[in-house]
């Protein structure tokens, strides 16, 4: 058997897709593989309760059996054929409230969601890249905020605001942003040690650059989780302003509101059970979700779950 001669090295040329995709583990963070968390069982069925409810939020005007503000019916009706869900104190048809109540605290959670998370993200980001004195007084300022409960807080910046659905939305904004302001800046210190982020700064790059094209990827997966199970706690916190009259303002259907005028309504349960059932479904839609996503985006559980999901 005669031994072949060692191969050569080739000098394989690079391909014009590896000039535009180098191997940079900062940038192939932004990969987030969204089905690949939807394919666990929470992820599953959170997406599958968050489509219905989209569903419903968008095609309300068109399933709502009757005007939810109309009061034709008897008041303080029990569940029956024509009213499914019954009638409030006013006469109205809860099951209309309900749907169109859908359209309102939907889009606003995801709208303060959305806002404070790029809100807080910039400032964190500022104060983890820039440090000493602009770090000192941001995360002074969201330490101030830490200081008081989250519904408290709230209570009082809508208080002072008035009630509306407008003012609402700005209370919750300004006390959620500090919880992604922390994370962004934790990862932002650890990031901008990095080698390939020293190299762009030796290179050149401005701050702007360096945190947009280098460290903004190494970022963007524990925000998206973060800002996930946050649409519940504003849908909760939401809801709670509602209830104390400090939310939309009547006659416009809200689900907060609605359980508050079915809590001196002991003997009929229905006007506060049915609102209440919806925001624990959408809430838990969004926390298995936001679940999903961790486990699938956590480097330390992603072989886990991909096992158990193989």
């Amino acid at each position: 058997m005669s031994i072949g001669t060692p191969k050569q090295p080739t000098n394989a040329p690079i391909t014009e897709a590896a000039r535009r995709d180098p191997v940079d583990p900062g940038r192939k963070r932004w990969q987030i593989r969204f089905p690949k968390a939807l394919r666990t069982p929470l992820g599953f069925v959170g997406a599958g309760i968050l489509v219905i409810w989209l569903l419903v939020a968008i095609f309300a005007p068109l399933l709502a059996p009757f005007d939810p503000l109309a009061q034709n019916f008897p008041r303080l009706s029990a569940p029956n054929g024509e009213n499914l869900l019954g009638t409030d104190t006013l006469g109205r048809d809860v099951l209309s409230r309900i749907l169109v109540a859908a359209r309102t605290t939907l889009p606003a959670a995801v709208f303060v969601v959305i806002c404070s998370a790029l809100l807080g993200s910039v400032l964190g980001a500022i104060a983890g890249y820039f440090g000493r004195a602009v770090d000192e007084i941001i995360m002074r300022i969201a330490d101030l905020v830490f200081a008081f409960p989250t519904i408290i807080l709230a209570m009082v910046i809508a208080a002072a605001l008035g009630p509306g659905l407008k003012n609402a939305i700005i209370a919750i904004l300004l006390v959620s942003w500090p919880s992604y302001a922390r994370v962004t800046r934790s990862l932002v210190m650890t990031a901008r040690g990095s080698e390939y982020v020293i190299a762009g700064r030796l290179l050149g790059f401005s701050a702007g650059r360096s945190l947009a094209r280098e460290i903004a990827p190494n970022v963007i997966s524990p925000v998206v989780v973060l800002a996930t199970l946050d649409v519940g706690s504003a849908i909760l916190t939401m809801a709670g302003l509602s209830f104390l009259s400090l939310g939309a303002v009547p006659p416009t259907p809200d689900w907060g509101a609605m359980i508050s005028e079915g809590v001196s309504q002991f003997a009929a349960w229905w006007i506060a059970f049915f609102p209440g059932l919806c925001i624990l479904t959408i809430v838990m839609a969004f926390n298995f979700i936001g679940d999903s996503l961790r486990d699938t985006l956590d480097p330390h559980t992603a072989q886990e779950v991909g096992e158990t999901t193989s």
